[in-house]
């Protein structure tokens, strides 16, 4: 089964990793911090010693991207982000698990101070094209 983790998160100033700027995470004493990165890569390294762990990127600041829409029967383009929101997209990791517990067990482990994570089904279509 095949889930995309997404990381929501709006360090200030943009920066990777984003625990690094977010203000939550910057109150927490230096050994917590530095616990929760430490459990953080060991994770990391499960997940690519299990062979769950299909690849993730950190995403730039939102405040650089370019929308894209239809508009008048052609596409136009705008700067972003999409919205004023608290939060963005910050990144993504793609895993294949055995089971939803298991993705679940995993996106929990992503989960930090000033982050929102979101754990979503990758669709996967069957060979007649559904």
């Amino acid at each position: 089964m095949k889930y995309v983790i997404l990381i929501h998160s709006n360090p200030q100033p943009w920066g990777h990793p984003t625990g690094d700027y977010v203000a939550e995470v910057q109150a927490l004493p230096k050994e917590q911090r530095e616990k929760m990165n430490s459990d953080f890569e060991k994770l990391l390294g499960e997940l690519q010693e299990r062979g769950e762990l299909l690849g993730g990127e950190a995403l730039g600041d939102p405040a650089a991207s370019m929308l894209y829409r239809w508009k008048s029967g052609e596409p136009t383009s705008t700067d972003g982000p999409y919205a004023e929101s608290k939060e963005h997209l910050a990144g993504f990791f793609s895993i294949d698990v055995e089971s939803q517990e298991r993705a679940e067990e995993i996106a929990a482990g992503f989960a930090g101070p000033g982050e929102t994570v979101e754990l979503r089904p990758v669709m996967v279509f069957g060979d007649d094209g559904e």
